[in-house]
């Protein structure tokens, strides 16, 4: 019997799981050992959050001192994943009325609808 293989993931989706499995790495304290297992978990994780049909989702980003919440639709982000900005890192951004425009590292705007502002 021939061994099955997967298809090689979306350089994108490779990221996004790389990420997800350093995260999950860190919030197991930081035990060596354990790569592949991390790696399946957040593998599992990314698939399932992308596996569903339509879904809202939300990103905070703060801008000039106010805290913006806005919503996507994860099924229609372009690739965008979750974890594919850092914690405090610097975003940029493009509002136009209700609407924010997370410029991503590729290039790519993720664009969101704003919900909530905190000042």
């Amino acid at each position: 019997m021939e061994a099955q293989t997967k298809p090689a993931p979306s350089p994108d989706l490779h990221d996004a799981i790389r990420r997800r499995a350093e995260e999950i790495y860190h919030r197991n304290g930081d035990i060596p050992g354990y790569d592949g297992e991390n790696w399946a978990l957040a593998e599992a994780e990314i698939l399932s959050e992308l596996s569903v049909v339509s879904r809202r989702a939300a990103i905070v980003v703060k801008v000039d001192g106010l805290q913006y919440v806005a919503e996507y639709d994860a099924v229609n982000a372009d690739g965008y994943t979750p974890g594919e900005f850092r914690r405090g890192a610097p975003v940029p951004v493009r509002i136009e009325g209700d609407k924010m425009f997370v410029i991503r590292s590729n290039g790519r705007e993720l664009e969101t609808r704003i919900v909530h502002r905190v000042g």
